[in-house]
């Protein structure tokens, strides 16, 4: 059997044990060490799982993952973006589905200092679904609004995909950084109009906001988000005047967030205990994946599959448009049953060196692959965002009620990627202007 045949089983196996829900890092570690057992020996596996572990977790920039994920903890428990929601509120709750164009609002602020498109969810899940519930809001509709919402947080920087993603495909991750935001922003904006344009049509499921918010009310608000505003300032403020890279704005963060905790006096032992332990949890749970990942890699390198994969798309004679459209089938397809991470680190191996020898921008891909892995979080069967909610809400609602509820967005995204593909600008502006 050649290289290219036991490549190809092994990359069944583990979409198989994907499916079958057993750990990622076991299934993607397991399928490579005993893949190259079968193509070169137990001589070459076991050297390859006492290498590739240790240089790929010596690399300097993922120490930002713990740092973002600290300051993303500390955020949460310390309530210091719960203010960005209140002021959204305020001023938004006026309009059609006011409370829920806050939520996405409130989302898309929460995404800026915790990079995680599942915690998003989480924590908006229970800062707005009692009070979209209290308004009258119908809980199918608010559960899609949060769940939708959440994905953001992957979109936004800091992102922990984004992360990975620069680290695998050795691309700048500053960049990466900075060509989110537009894209990150239309998300928020074009949820936003879904949401107005769904409670046009049907004002039954969303009741307007009565009373009106004094002038000073609304200002005070925006005075009590100052935590929020100057954790996002000195993070980004510095990251993007290039104060410090991207891998020191972890730390900045962390420890700048730590420090606005204390100053509003909610820096308890049990914040700092529950932030610290919850890192510790989300970055080894994240690096035990990645080694996983960095195995296959050079498993299926050994393999030849990448090579395989590449001659086959190049004898296809795809263009870029219908590359393009395949990738994403393939991403909505795998994002029916895997988590983002699985399906990043699954096929990044496979379509990186089918980019290179198309001389793809893979800062734009980079992007667009984040946009199709937040669609997945919300795509049925198994869109974790959707669950998350459910565990969230309880009884009020169905799984299928929350699908029917992110539906809207789900066609919002769409139209979001076909843009992103058509008008490359929307990704590669911003970084034009770093070197």
């Amino acid at each position: 059997m050649d290289g290219v045949a036991i490549g190809l089983i092994g990359l069944g196996a583990t979409v198989v044990l994907l499916a079958l829900r057993l750990p990622i890092g076991v299934a993607l570690g397991g399928v490579a060490f005993l893949g190259i057992w079968a193509f070169a020996g137990p001589r070459a596996a076991w050297g390859m799982l006492s290498q590739v572990p240790y240089e790929f977790t010596a690399h300097w920039t993922l120490s930002s993952i713990p740092m973002f994920l600290l300051m993303g903890y500390v955020s949460y428990h310390a309530r210091i973006t719960e203010s960005l929601f209140s002021a959204a509120q305020l001023w938004l709750g006026r309009l059609p589905g006011g409370l829920g164009i806050a939520t996405v609002a409130g989302a898309a602020g929460f995404s800026a200092v915790t990079g995680s498109s599942l915690a998003a969810a989480a924590a908006m899940g229970r800062i707005a679904v009692p009070e979209m519930a209290r308004n009258g809001y119908r809980p199918g509709f608010a559960a899609g609004i949060v769940a939708a919402a959440g994905t953001i947080g992957s979109m936004i920087p800091p992102s922990i995909i984004m992360i990975l993603y620069g680290i695998f495909a050795e691309v700048s991750i500053g960049k990466l950084f900075i060509a989110g935001i537009f894209p990150g922003l239309l998300t928020a904006l074009i949820y936003s109009l879904a949401i107005l344009i769904r409670v046009l049509t049907r004002p039954e499921i969303a009741p307007r906001t009565t009373g009106t918010v004094p002038m000073s009310a609304k200002l005070r608000a925006l005075g009590d988000a100052w935590p929020f505003l100057l954790l996002v300032l000195g993070v980004f403020g510095g990251l993007f005047s290039g104060a410090f890279t991207p891998t020191e704005a972890g730390a900045v963060g962390a420890l700048l967030s730590i420090v606005i905790a204390a100053a509003k006096g909610a820096l308890t032992r049990k914040v700092l205990g529950d932030a610290v332990t919850e890192t510790l949890h989300g970055a080894a749970s994240i690096f035990f994946i990645a080694v996983g990942a960095a195995l296959l890699t050079r498993f299926l390198a050994f393999t030849g599959v990448p090579t395989f994969f590449s001659d086959m798309i190049v004898a296809a004679e795809l263009d870029q448009l219908q590359l393009m459209l395949a990738i994403a089938l393939l991403y909505i397809f795998l994002g029916m049953f895997l988590d983002p991470m699985g399906c990043l680190l699954l096929t990044l191996p496979i379509l990186l060196p089918i980019l290179e020898a198309r001389d793809a921008d893979l800062i734009w891909f980079g992007i667009l692959l984040v946009k199709f892995l937040e669609i997945g979080l919300i795509t049925p069967p198994v869109g974790l965002n959707v669950y998350v909610i459910k565990e969230i809400m309880g009884d009020q609602t169905t799984v299928g009620r929350i699908f029917q509820g992110v539906s809207w967005f789900i066609v919002a995204d769409i139209l979001l990627v076909t843009a992103m593909i058509v008008l490359p600008g929307i990704v590669t502006y911003l970084p034009r202007f770093i070197e």
